[in-house]
């Protein structure tokens, strides 16, 4: 799992990607023009609390991979160029993370020259709407050479797909927006079609905005409503100096300052929520560990995620919540009280389910 935060230089863009890698460098010279990708542990607390339980030799978190875009540029027409160099960028990235700057700085200067999230949102909006437009119109031209030349049948089925998402960006509808099945987004899955992706806006503000920061969120949700886009604030500046800290001292930190929850948390639940994931986990004394799924997979699908060996020789799945081993203390004991079963392949795997698999 991949996620992408892109933005106008001066976003305080590689300020959060360093918060979330914990990176300590200057952040002045941290905002260089290349791409940086680090992978970052989910923080659990029910994988913190089945290893204080089993006491086991490792501990291993979720991880989710965070891709830092180079800032956009504005150029001398007041445009930004989405380039071949950048589309390489984002073409992996499993989720867009939009990062607009709410805070005012006498030392940086915003590339609009003001301070607008909304204006910022909107704008990079169009740029990438244009940018699928633009890709689309090629496509259904090329579609209509290569049908006529060929007649192939596989090409016949594409193009009503394209031309559906032609005409739903021509409303200036992004395409994550459009209903889509299974078979037409697989149709797209090679494509790189940026407002396809799905999509979170992160507003960075400064300590002067924590008290309004409700009304401030609220106005921009309201405001882009139709883009399909979450939206979360987060504090670069001063989260970025907690990320030095020890967890206590982080905890005071953010009390002091009226800060409710950090936005590694803010982030990492937003990416699992758009990307419909959740994590199961497996415990022992040799390792206590939190596997990321898409939801609804079975328990046959989840045992493969562990390995492939699991999914080909799957028997059994040996299946108890966390929060029942968590009230009950022990598998004996979940066995006493009935929570604890064997499934089936065909069973869907929960939010928190424990799973030992048997397997040939």
């Amino acid at each position: 799992m991949q996620i992408g935060l892109v933005g106008l230089q001066y976003s305080g863009k590689t300020t959060l990607f360093n918060t979330l890698a914990k990176i300590q460098e200057d952040l002045v010279l941290a905002a260089k023009e290349e791409a940086k990708l680090e992978v970052v542990k989910v923080p659990d607390e029910r994988l913190d609390k089945l290893t204080e339980m089993f006491n086991p030799k490792k501990k291993v978190n979720a991880t989710i991979e965070v891709y830092d875009t180079p800032g956009l540029r504005m150029s001398d027409d007041g445009k930004v160029k989405i380039t071949s160099q950048f589309l390489n960028y984002v073409k992996n990235n499993d989720a867009l993370f939009y990062v607009v700057r709410q805070f005012e700085s006498d030392s940086v200067a915003h590339p609009l020259n003001n301070i607008d999230p909304v204006r910022d949102i909107l704008f990079l909006e169009t740029e990438f709407l244009l940018t699928d437009l633009s890709f689309l119109e090629n496509r259904i031209e090329k579609l209509e050479k290569d049908i006529k030349k060929s007649g192939d049948e596989k090409l016949k089925k594409e193009m009503p797909i394209i031309q559906k998402c032609y005409e739903h960006c021509e409303k200036e509808f992004p395409l994550r927006t459009l209903n889509l099945d299974e078979n037409e987004i697989k149709a797209l899955s090679g494509y790189q079609l940026l407002t396809l992706k799905p999509l979170s806006v992160a507003v960075n503000m400064d300590e002067n905005s924590i008290a309004d920061m409700d009304s401030v969120i609220s106005k921009i949700d309201k405001e882009i409503k139709d883009k399909g886009a979450t939206v979360i604030p987060f504090f670069a500046k001063i989260e970025y100096e907690m990320s030095s800290l020890e967890e206590e001292d982080a905890r005071i930190f953010m009390e002091d300052y009226g800060i409710k929850e950090s936005a590694l948390s803010k982030i990492l639940k937003t990416s699992y929520y758009l990307l419909g994931l959740q994590s199961f986990f497996t415990v022992g004394e040799d390792e206590c560990r939190a596997w990321t799924i898409k939801k609804n997979y079975t328990a046959q699908d989840s045992a493969g995620v562990i390995h492939t060996d699991f999914y080909n020789k799957f028997i059994r799945a040996e299946v108890v919540h966390y929060d029942d081993y968590l009230k009950y203390g022990s598998f004996p004991a979940c066995k006493d009280a009935g929570v604890w079963r064997l499934e089936g392949k065909d069973y869907v795997v929960k939010d928190g389910d424990i799973l030992n698999i048997r397997h040939n």
